[in-house]
């Protein structure tokens, strides 16, 4: 995950938690018991859980959501389009997405948190994608994201002069999309997004949180693919009454 230059304090309590090892890879379980969340150091690949008091906004009609917006499982990522960490994991999401979208079961909501001491495009970048998502709805909002982490490598900054090109090709006119990137009339909406995320303990981006009613847990950085897989797949488990407490199938 990439760090803040100046990441907010968070007060935690370790808890219990089923960790599962297998394939030579570690798989994370999650059990919800009021709140909770998981803290994995993703160059090391060790896993450490923690208890946080912290809690984001809830899903609604202002959010951009691939999937089922009444999924039982959200996963709520905080992202920086320029972040590399972020790039990876939105490739992985993709893949979760097409797994275990198309049954319903599971939406992503991608929410603005460029860190512009970082990357001082990152806020422009947000702004434009909020624009594109304004002017041409869900589905344009997804396809601009989609085509800007697809664009660059992983260690590259977006092309900036190519973000009206995926505007347009997501299906939002030129000029309607210009007038309204240079409007500014999205960057409050960052700058409360940015807020509200500190305000959560956001660290550094990505920073995704599961949701499944009330209850909330959390994947810290950039997981690979098997571990996000394992989480689904026990939490699907747990829903469909298929996997006890202490993370066994029944």
């Amino acid at each position: 995950m990439e760090p803040t230059i100046t990441p907010p304090k968070t007060n935690s309590l370790a808890i219990p938690i089923a960790i599962v090892f297998g394939f030579g890879l570690i798989a994370l379980a999650i059990y919800f018991s009021g709140i909770g969340a998981s803290n994995t150091n993703t160059k090391t690949n060790t896993v450490t859980t923690e208890k946080t008091n912290a809690n984001i906004r809830p899903v609604d009609k202002t959010d951009y959501i691939f999937g089922n917006p009444n999924a039982p499982i959200l996963v709520v990522e905080y992202s920086d389009y320029d972040c590399p960490f972020c790039k990876n994991f939105h490739e992985t999401m993709n893949k979760i997405m097409s797994e275990y979208g198309v049954s319903g079961k599971v939406a992503w909501v991608y929410r603005q948190f460029p860190i512009a001491q970082l990357h001082p495009n990152a806020p422009k970048i947000s702004e434009a994608a909020l624009c594109v998502g304004e002017l041409g709805g869900n589905d344009a909002f997804w396809k601009f994201s989609n085509s800007i982490f697809q664009e660059r490598g992983v260690n590259e900054p977006t092309n900036m002069s190519k973000l009206v090109d995926f505007a347009v090709l997501a299906g939002v006119n030129k000029d309607d999309y210009q007038k309204c990137v240079d409007s500014g009339k999205h960057k409050k909406t960052i700058d409360d997004s940015l807020a509200e995320g500190a305000s959560a303990g956001i660290a550094g981006t990505p920073q995704s949180f599961v949701l499944i009613g009330n209850q909330q847990a959390q994947i810290e950085g950039a997981q690979p693919y098997p571990l996000v897989k394992q989480i689904i797949e026990n939490l699907i488990g747990q829903l469909e009454g298929k996997v006890n407490t202490t993370g066994e199938a029944n």
